[in-house]
């Protein structure tokens, strides 16, 4: 038998015993008077003198540790990623509760009565006078309750990562507080939260390769959306003129620290502005975001400060001339001269050479927050053209911490320009990019209904709360995060195993 086979039949033999001593292990409802977290908020600051034994409370929460002295003991207990002190004395409790505390392992969860004091080294603790018994762990924990690192396990086993490491949970607090603040700054201004089709019989809205799946019934295959874009503007035709979605998008490529095939998006629609109108809503969407989820708009994110407080904002021209390393600095006329962008790229047009040399030399460096605007229409099929420069579009995007976090441009409303484009990516598709866009025919009888001036923005949740809560992957701010499968670890035969004994 295992070490870990052992400790799980330990546990379960301890289950009965708490069983025998009149409490459930695996208890019922428990009404609390105060939340951990509450506690320590209103109380952290009093002193003994000021509590006196005046403060009572009913609190609940995860064994983290125990300390047992012969008469006495202590144990902290763990709730949404802050811990408290209890304190259990055998005078103080009835003799089966303290019987209860003897046989706890780390992990129970448990109740307890009392009061609210500190001890002789200064800890703000709880008194307990009736303790309570609410579920029992059968598991090991990790060794060091703030020391759970490996990654795979804090991954694919999100639940032990929250016990284990306070400040995950946290962490997925702020991503509520950060799409809460988006939903009620778009709202305030007009803007109609709406859902789009998961499954869609065409995928379009972005380059990227999509999933396909089967619907039976039909007999058709669907793809898992890359982007909810062009059914959200077929809805400002229909005359909703602000719209927005916080969606799940699915792109079937590649995976890393920034990275993930599932991720959340916000887009919104807004008709009659422009890129530029997008550009000034965009700098007061972000400010009051971070204030709203961290309470500033500085953030710390890899060591470097952040600050959405002040947005720079460059063309894609200007980026690549500020940020080119070694010798011979381009100018502006290199920067507009195909033939110099072609000798510098391997790219077949010279857009499309522009944009990837600016993702080569500036994209990296882009780590204080800044708008990026003015693209080749060549990486833009659905933007609407400059008027004095017809192979750029109207586009930006927002860069912060060396990564993509947001891209918008004016919308393309010209359905002959549209149809144009989508052929010109027929044929980048028919030269071997499989993340070129489709022809929309559906999308093309829509437009030419009439869509009116808009602008069209998207904001990725995830890089941005990664940016806010300064975590340095992906996979750090979804919960459960895309991985390779488990080997069967016989879970359900170990416990059987372990009741048997």
């Amino acid at each position: 038998m295992s070490l870990e086979d052992e400790l799980m039949r330990q546990r379960v033999l301890r289950a009965g015993e708490i069983e025998a001593l009149g409490f459930k292990p695996y208890g019922h409802r428990f009404d609390f008077t105060h939340t951990i977290p509450r506690i320590l908020s209103e109380y952290a600051a009093k002193t003994a003198e000021e509590l006196g034994e005046g403060v009572r409370v009913r609190i609940a929460g995860r064994v983290q540790t125990l300390r047992r002295m012969g008469k006495a003991g202590f144990a902290h207990l763990a709730q949404s990623g802050d811990r408290l002190q209890i304190y259990v004395r055998k005078d103080a409790v009835s003799e089966t509760d303290y019987k209860l505390y003897q046989a706890l392992d780390i992990g129970d969860i448990v109740g307890c009565d009392g009061y609210l004091f500190r001890t002789r080294t200064g800890e703000l603790s709880v008194h307990v006078e009736k303790l309570y018994f609410l579920s029992k762990n059968l598991l090991s924990m990790p060794e060091k309750w703030h020391g759970l690192e490996d990654v795979e396990t804090r991954y694919r086993q999100r639940y032990l990562d929250m016990i284990a490491n306070g400040d995950v949970q946290k962490t997925f607090v702020t991503r509520a507080r950060i799409i809460a603040s988006i939903r009620r700054q778009l709202e305030s201004r007009g803007f109609v939260e709406v859902e789009t089709p998961m499954m869609q019989p065409l995928y379009g809205g972005a380059a990227a390769r999509p999933f396909v799946t089967h619907h039976n019934t039909l007999d058709m295959d669907l793809y898992l959306r890359i982007a909810p874009e062009l059914y959200l503007k077929r809805l400002i035709v229909g005359g909703m003129e602000r719209v927005y979605e916080i969606n799940r998008n699915f792109r079937n490529e590649g995976v890393s620290t920034h990275h993930n095939p599932e991720f959340t998006m916000l887009e919104f629609y807004q008709a009659y502005t422009d890129y530029r109108g997008l550009m000034d809503l965009t700098v007061e969407l972000l400010q009051q975001t971070a204030m709203d989820a961290i309470g500033s708009t500085k953030a710390s994110y890899d060591g470097v400060e952040i600050d959405f407080g002040s947005i720079r904002r460059l063309s894609m021209r200007e980026a690549v001339i500020e940020f080119w390393k070694g010798d011979g600095k381009p100018t502006l006329d290199n920067v507009k001269d195909p033939e110099w962008l072609l000798r510098n790229s391997a790219k077949r047009t010279a857009g499309e050479a522009l944009s990837d040399i600016f993702e080569r030399v500036a994209e990296e460096e882009l780590i204080q927050p800044a708008i990026i605007y003015d693209y080749p229409v060549e990486i833009s099929p659905l933007s609407k053209n400059k008027p004095e420069e017809p192979a750029f579009v109207e586009r930006f995007e927002i860069f912060a911490a060396g990564m993509e976090i947001g891209n918008a441009y004016t919308e393309l409303n010209d359905p002959q320009e549209q149809r144009r484009r989508f052929e010109m990516q027929l044929g980048m598709r028919e030269r071997g990019d499989e993340e070129a866009h489709q022809m929309d025919e559906d999308y093309l009888r829509a437009m030419s209904y009439g869509m009116p001036p808009t602008g069209g923005e998207g904001i990725g949740i995830d890089r941005l709360t990664m940016i806010l809560t300064g975590s340095k992957s992906i996979r750090d701010v979804i919960l459960f995060p895309l991985l390779r499968p488990e080997d069967d670890i016989g879970m359900a035969a170990r416990l059987r195993a372990a009741e048997q004994d």
